[in-house]
């Protein structure tokens, strides 16, 4: 008896070590603060370190078998940070484009710098930035020393390089793109401010109509859903990563529930590494993550920024910018270009009444396919 007694003990202590969950440690890093709370680095390195009726279209199934998701690695490669802010004019200079040239100053600082590819705005002390006439957040405010302004290293790096002195973005050769309709199943989303449908029954239907307008672009398209079925965040990455997607985009509405009044379209990708985020909602903002989609944070901002520009035009929506979220994990693990659409407020009573008409979600789809020509 003694030694069954024993062994049912040992049974008990296996199984609850199997039943443990891996903890992974995370090194949290506050955001950088604003100038006066620390002594800024000032030091240029140089090189800066129609009436449309609802479809019924049915999409191929994806015949990719997915497997349950492992434990989630949160980092990969470490990266180096950039601490320095560089004077304008010397990267200006330095990659051969028009000098920061002074536009106003109220209600702050604000000068434009040019290139063959766009104008940039930048505000001192703002976040705020504008590309083209669109909206994007920088990661930090600019500053003037000595009359000169100064912009953080990342910023050069990660917004204004990419935009200003980068080719046009290349989509891949394969015409591979993978649709995320966000939500789906038990996880219906944000719901309607006028009758409580929920974001999932939108943001599928938003997917049906773009697939075939980018079939006939040539495009192979894949939905990470076709029906009503919760979808892992993890999962929907992983068909992407299977069916060797060149561009991923997921496609949402938005909610400031219980604010009726904000509107306006939003377009994410992933925060750069060692850079703060544009939005948290409250999340942990770790800002020395670096995830496999930080390798394409030059073309993601392109991505974003040309899918935005076609949305404003066609919509004529909000401007509410271009934006950088390190706590939407469907954006993680990619290894290609990868972005978030929030496409308008359902809980702002005008913006929903246009997201429940099927001509509204006709033209958001008619605007990305276009964009993507």
């Amino acid at each position: 008896m003694s030694k069954l007694i024993g062994i049912f003990f040992c049974a008990l202590i296996l199984l609850a070590g199997c039943a443990t969950t891996p903890e992974w440690p995370e090194e949290t890093i506050s955001p950088a603060p604003h100038q006066g709370d620390e002594k800024l680095n000032w030091v240029d390195p140089g090189a800066v370190h129609q009436h449309v009726a609802p479809l019924t279209v049915k999409p191929a199934m994806s015949t990719v078998k997915i497997n349950s998701p492992p434990p989630v690695v949160r980092q990969t490669t470490p990266v180096e940070p950039v601490r320095t802010f560089t004077s304008l004019d010397r990267w200006a200079a330095q990659k051969k484009i028009n000098p920061p040239h002074f536009l106003s100053s109220t209600p702050s600082l604000t000068y434009s710098v040019s290139s063959t590819n766009g104008v940039m705005i930048v505000a001192i002390g703002s976040r705020q930035a504008t590309w083209n006439g669109i909206q994007i957040q920088l990661g930090f405010e600019p500053q003037v020393v000595n009359g000169e302004i100064f912009v953080h290293g990342l910023d050069l790096q990660k917004n204004l390089e990419p935009l200003l002195c980068a080719p046009p973005l290349t989509l891949g050769t394969n015409r591979v793109i993978v649709l995320d309709p966000g939500h789906g199943g038990i996880k219906g989303g944000t719901l309607s401010v006028l009758d409580n449908r929920p974001e999932k029954e939108f943001t599928l239907d938003w997917a049906k109509r773009l697939k075939p307008l980018l079939e006939q672009e040539g495009w192979q398209v894949f939905l990470t859903r076709t029906n009503d079925t919760d979808v892992s965040l993890y999962n929907r990455a992983a068909i992407a990563e299977a069916h060797h997607a060149d561009v991923f985009i997921s496609l949402h509405f938005n909610s400031a529930a219980p604010n009726t009044y904000q509107s306006g379209l939003e377009t994410y990708c992933l925060t750069p590494t060692w850079m703060r985020s544009s939005l948290t909602r409250g999340y942990d903002d770790t800002v020395s993550l670096n995830f496999t989609g930080n390798q394409f944070d030059a073309q993601n901002l392109q991505l974003a920024v040309r899918l935005h520009n076609a949305l404003l035009h066609a919509t004529g929506e909000e401007d509410r910018s271009v934006r950088r979220a390190r706590f939407m994990d469907v954006l993680h693990e990619h290894s290609h270009p990868a972005i978030l659409i929030e496409g308008g407020y359902l809980s702002n009573p005008r913006e929903a009444k246009r997201i429940e008409n099927p001509e509204f979600r006709q033209k958001l789809a008619e605007a990305v396919a276009a964009a993507l020509k």
